[in-house]
């Protein structure tokens, strides 16, 4: 079972790592509260319930993208970057992993035929207004 990972370059989260095999109790919830998106994983057992609910219209400021992409199927070598566009870090990520993009740059390199579901902050602009694309 593993835990929660965590790739830092000078105490910034680049990214959070999900592995699939991760092990929690009920629930927990790894992103800071100021986050824009809110990370965390529910272990329940049959027969528990989330009680049904409408979350309210508040307005937020938000001027970072976070992403979220859960490796459903295949395998994935992941690339991290600080803010300078210099390599931090490499890892691989395999089928039910996930990753939260929280800063940073990040690049992928498809190891397997891959199947990805990607979740970000909307609404998108273009490649040529949100993306700053380097080698």
């Amino acid at each position: 079972m593993s835990k929660l990972e965590q790739i830092k370059y000078k105490n910034k989260v680049l990214a959070m790592i999900i592995r699939s095999d991760i092990s929690v109790k009920d629930s927990e919830f790894f992103s800071p509260t100021e986050y824009p998106f809110q990370l965390g994983v529910h272990i329940r057992k049959r027969g528990d319930e989330f009680v049904p609910h409408i979350h309210h219209l508040i307005e937020r400021k938000i001027n970072t993208t976070q992403e979220f992409l859960y490796i459903q199927k295949g395998k994935v070598e992941a690339t991290f970057y600080d803010e300078n566009k210099h390599l931090v870090s490499k890892t691989i990520l395999n089928e039910g992993d996930s990753v939260l993009l929280v800063e940073g740059g990040h690049g992928f390199k498809i190891l397997e035929e891959s199947k990805i579901i990607e979740i970000k902050q909307g609404p998108y602009s273009g490649v040529e207004i949100d993306k700053i694309k380097f080698k």
